[in-house]
Order: C-alpha cells, then structure tokens, then sequence
C-alpha cells in the first residue's frame, strides 16, 4: 500500500484589529495618552464585544496599548463579550509604525491561532494595508479581521492577509435598530 504525502498544511491564522472606542477630548489638561473613552466610546466598545461574541470571532489573547482609551476597549470588550482571553499590554502599539506594529505581531506565540489587537491610528489603517492590500478607513471601534495563511506569526508579509469582514459599530447598530 502507498500513502500519498501532502506535507505539512499551513495553518491559517487570525488576526482582529481593533481600534480604541470614541475618546474624550473634554478636558485639555489630559495629556493623550491618558485620554478615557467618552460617552459615545462607552456605548460602541461594549457593543463591539457583544457582536464579537455573537459573531464567533474569539481572539486567544488580545494585546493592547496602555493608553486608558485602548485599556478601556479591551477591558469593555472583553467584559461584554464574554471572552476568556487574556489582555497583555504593550507599549510599542501606542503611535506605533507598521513596522513596529509587524513586530508586535510577529512576536505572539504560535501556540495562538486568533489575536486581537487593540490600538491606535495611522499605525492600524497602515497595517491593514500591509496585510491584506486594502487602503481602508478604521474609525474608532472599527474591528478589520483577518485571515493571514501563515505557519508562524513571524511569517508575516505584505499581502499575504485576506480581509474577511471589516466591522463599524456606527454601521452595525444602525442595522440593528
């Protein structure tokens, strides 16, 4: 008898990018990174988490920035969503490049199939674009999953990311009114 060898299957892996939920600019005194989400923030994260849940888009891990908007977000998407990953916090995603956001990426265990990151303008929309070739707009609490078909995170380049579903809460809940 002879048995056919396909090698080994790349594993398809899946990154959710999350930018922090609508900040407050209230108080001028508060330097940016300390910035709190605002009203509007406190009502879009929760529900970005519920429809995560809903959707079946269960991050392994979510790792943030340490600014309070982002550690706000994942806190209340978490909550809201019910989900049992843990929240790590990093400080190269706060005004980070694509390629320190590469890095942040490239850096999670391949033991996680699904991360979240939770962060910040321009860097997000640049890695989106990087990633998956699409040049999209990423508005506070906006979530872009992608599908990257790659054996390791440190196999991440250009292009190699397919775009499944791009999420604006503003959107959503006009839809589910």
């Amino acid at each position: 008898m002879q048995f056919l060898s396909f090698g080994d299957a790349t594993v398809m892996r899946r990154l959710l990018l999350l930018r922090h939920a609508k900040s407050s600019w209230d108080d001028s005194a508060v330097a940016d990174f300390d910035r709190p989400l605002n009203a509007r923030g406190h009502l879009a994260a929760p529900f970005m988490g519920e429809l995560i849940a809903l959707e079946g888009f269960m991050p392994d891990i979510i790792v943030s920035s340490p600014a309070k908007r982002a550690v706000e977000t994942a806190e209340l998407i978490k909550e809201n969503g019910g989900l049992n990953a843990e929240i790590r916090f990093d400080e190269r995603i706060y005004e980070a490049t694509i390629e320190t956001l590469r890095q942040v990426i490239s850096s999670v265990d391949d033991s996680v199939e699904t991360v979240m990151l939770v962060g910040h303008n321009p860097g997000f929309e640049g890695i989106l674009n990087y990633l998956t070739g699409n040049a999209l707009s990423l508005p506070t609490a906006a979530m872009a999953v992608i599908e990257l078909e790659i054996d390791s995170w440190t196999d991440l380049k250009r292009s190699r990311g397919t775009l499944l579903r791009l999420v604006r809460p503003k959107d959503e809940m006009r839809n589910s009114a």
